[in-house]
Parts: structure tokens; C-alpha cells; sequence
């Protein structure tokens, strides 16, 4: 497989910068197999069954993107210099991993002021990235990252405008409960109370798993054989009651459907055995065509950018030549893309639950 059997042309305007509202007026593109629909995610209860079951991805996001000043004695006086960071994961030893820009404006030892409540040191460099350690802890540390952070917006969204606090509110999913991912689980923005309410009188059911979604999901791929590159690795949980409720639907003859790529990568990871089981730790799982799905029946998300690890893993679920016919519809009919855009439910058939590496479907 190429990296470039994954890319396709998608016009700047598709690119959404802002969340449809509300959010489940979005757009939803329903593809069964071969066949394709439009529609709406507040019509989503339709396109669903009486047993089905909706992996929700209960991550929330925080407010990673930091802005402050190190200032500095030198033997001209004092000078200043603005630095910009974004934290990607809290280490054991209490201190945050993060990007720090510039970071060679920074010495380990030196204090950055990002608010009158908060600031932390650079304790260490390694590997383009910086350890910061803050000032505050707790309670107390998230309540100053609240009033300090901007939400850490993905690049494509960032480079049209700034964070802003409308999307403290529009970047998290309602039912976000567990801090400690750095982007939303995208797909999950576009749910709101009428609609989880009309899906539970469908008879469909809920089941929440954590995987704090990393910086890693937005790192491009570099490599032409893809099946060299090496995924991120993020935290994940899919508790034991979490497990037993999959297990039961799956027994049920109930269609497991995860909202989310995110939701998607943590149950498959817990089903590396075979069959769904309690987990908890790292996952770096790469689902690209060829993967056999152990518990995924079909997938409700977002689209993709051209030649990311999402985009083969969507290849992965609907085979490589369909999920680019689905695309270029979506493209056609005025999608949205991206992770304000609009949704798409992926239904395969049983022949495309396994698909060769150039798209073609084999049972």
C-alpha cells in the first residue's frame, strides 16, 4: 500500500471552522454497502435499529493551548519573550509533557507567567518537546487552566482563525466526563440531549469508553509504504462493564456501531484476543485494509484529511475504492469536512468487512 492510494482533492471550502448548529442539524451521508444516502444526524434514530449499541468515546477535552511570557535578566536589563504551549500528557513525575514555541527561547530552569494564577518551569528538552512543571495542582491547577487555556484546535482550523471561547463549548462533547485529552472525538460534537433522547426510544444503547485523544492524531505520514508508519500511543480504559455490555449486544445479534475513530481503535484494541475483554493502558493500534474487525459492525464519523492513518482506517472498514466513490460524494453534495464538519454512518457489508490491500472486497 501507497500513501498515495489515500489521497484525494478536497477545495478549501470544505473545510469547516465552525460546528453546525445545532449540532445535530449537520449533514449525514449513509453508506450500506454500495449504496449511498443523505440525510441529516437528527434523523440518525432511523438508520439505526431496536438493539444496536453506540460506543461513546467520554474523553474531555482540555484547555491545552497555553499563552505567556519568560522574562529574563540579562546584562543589557531585563528582556521578554512571548511563548506559546500546548500540553500533550501528564507524566508520572507530576511535570506535563508539551509543545513549547519557541523553545529555544526557553532555558530549563526558566519560568513562563501564563496568567496571575498560573505558571510553570522548564525542566527539561528532549525530542523537539518540553517538560513543564506548573506552579499548581489538582483541583486548583485545572480550575487556572479553565480561566487560562484556549482549546487546542486542529491545525487546519487554527490557521484560519483563533481559538475563541465559543469553542470551549463547540469543542466538547456533552456527555465529556474523564479530562485529559488534547482534541475531541469529533464525530461525538454532533450529538445533543433531543437526539440522545431519540435514539434511546429507538432502542438503541449507550456505552462509554475513555481514550484521551493525543496531538499524535493530527502527525502527518511520512513514510510511501504505509504499512511502515508508526502510530502515536494513547491511554486508553474500556472498563469490565463496558466489555460485558458489548459482549451482551453482540450476543443479541445487536450491531456494535462506535462514534468515533477514537471509540473504534480503543474496542478493537480490546478485542485483540478475539473477543471484547477489559482494558486498560497505551494503545498504538493501525487499522488499515487488510484488518479483521473483531466487534465493529459499523462506524459513525467525521471525514478525513487525504492520506491519514483515519483515512485508511475508514478504507480499512469499507474497502479502499468505495470509501473514494463515498468521498468524492460527499464532496459533490457540499459535505463539510474535518472535525467541525459533517458526519458520515459507514455500514459494511459482510463482504467488505475484509478488503484487500488495493480495495478490492474478498470474503
Amino acid at each position: 500500500m501507497k500513501l498515495s492510494d489515500f489521497d484525494f482533492d478536497l477545495p478549501e471550502d470544505r473545510i469547516a471552522t465552525r460546528p453546525a448548529r445545532p449540532r445535530s442539524s449537520a449533514k449525514l451521508l449513509v453508506a450500506e454497502g454500495d449504496r449511498i444516502s443523505d440525510s441529516v444526524v437528527s434523523d440518525l434514530p432511523d438508520w439505526l435499529r431496536p438493539g444496536d449499541r453506540l460506543v461513546l468515546n467520554d474523553t474531555k477535552v482540555i484547555p491545552a493551548r497555553l499563552s505567556g511570557e519568560r522574562r529574563r535578566m540579562g546584562a543589557e536589563g531585563e528582556s521578554s519573550a512571548r511563548i506559546e504551549a500546548t500540553l500533550l500528557e501528564p507524566q508520572a513525575d507530576g511535570t506535563w509533557s508539551a509543545l513549547v514555541k519557541p523553545l529555544k527561547k526557553l532555558r530549563e530552569g526558566e519560568t513562563v507567567v501564563f496568567s496571575s494564577d498560573l505558571s510553570a518551569v522548564l525542566e527539561a528538552k528532549a525530542d523537539g518537546q518540553g517538560r513543564l512543571r506548573f506552579n499548581l495542582a489538582g483541583e486548583a491547577f485545572d480550575a487556572a487552566l479553565i480561566e487560562a487555556g484556549a482549546m487546542p484546535l486542529p491545525p487546519y482550523i487554527a490557521a484560519r482563525r483563533a481559538a475563541d471561547t465559543q469553542d470551549k463549548d463547540d469543542y466538547q462533547t456533552i456527555w465529556a466526563a474523564r479530562s485529559g485529552a488534547v482534541a475531541a472525538p469529533t464525530a461525538s460534537l454532533h450529538f445533543d440531549a433531543p437526539l440522545l433522547e431519540a435514539l434511546r426510544a429507538r432502542g438503541v444503547t449507550f456505552t462509554h469508553v475513555t481514550l484521551h485523544v493525543g496531538a499524535g492524531t493530527f502527525l502527518p505520514v511520512k513514510v510511501e509504504d504505509v504499512t511502515t508508519h508508526r502510530m502515536h500511543a494513547e491511554w486508553g480504559e474500556v472498563s469490565a462493564e463496558a466489555a460485558a455490555e458489548i459482549a451482551a449486544t453482540k450476543a443479541a445479534g445487536g450491531r456494535i456501531i462506535p462514534v468515533g475513530t477514537t471509540a473504534l481503535r480503543l474496542i478493537e484494541t480490546a478485542a485483540q484476543g478475539g473477543a471484547i475483554a477489559p482494558f486498560t493502558g497505551d494503545t498504538d493500534i493501525f487499522i488499515y485494509p487488510g484488518f479483521e474487525f473483531c466487534v465493529t459492525d459499523a462506524l459513525m464519523t467525521n471525514f478525513h484529511l487525504p492520506k491519514s492513518t483515519l483515512m485508511m482506517l475508514v478504507a480499512a472498514l469499507m474497502g479502499r475504492e468505495r470509501i473514494l466513490r463515498i468521498y468524492d460524494h460527499a464532496i459533490a453534495e457540499g459535505y463539510r469536512f474535518f472535525s467541525y464538519g459533517d458526519a458520515s454512518l459507514l455500514i459494511p457489508d459482510m463482504q467488505g468487512r475484509n478488503a484487500t490491500t488495493d480495495g478490492r472486497l474478498s470474503r
